[in-house]
């Protein structure tokens, strides 16, 4: 948190140049894959992966 005070008062004395975040790589690659899975599951398929994932958030 302090890291960030120093960051943002640099910027407002000029030291320093705003900086914007990009979206990494992953990220796209990411939304491809899960695209892709969801083309290639059956909504079966779908509804099963999603039932697992809830009982192991719930466990």
């Amino acid at each position: 948190m302090i890291g960030n005070a120093v960051h943002i008062a640099k910027i407002a004395t000029g030291e320093q140049e705003e900086t914007t975040l990009q979206q990494p790589a992953k990220r796209n690659s990411g939304l491809a894959g899960a695209k892709a899975r969801q083309e290639s599951t059956t909504p079966e398929q779908r509804e099963e992966i999603a039932r697992r994932a809830a009982n192991a958030r719930w466990e």
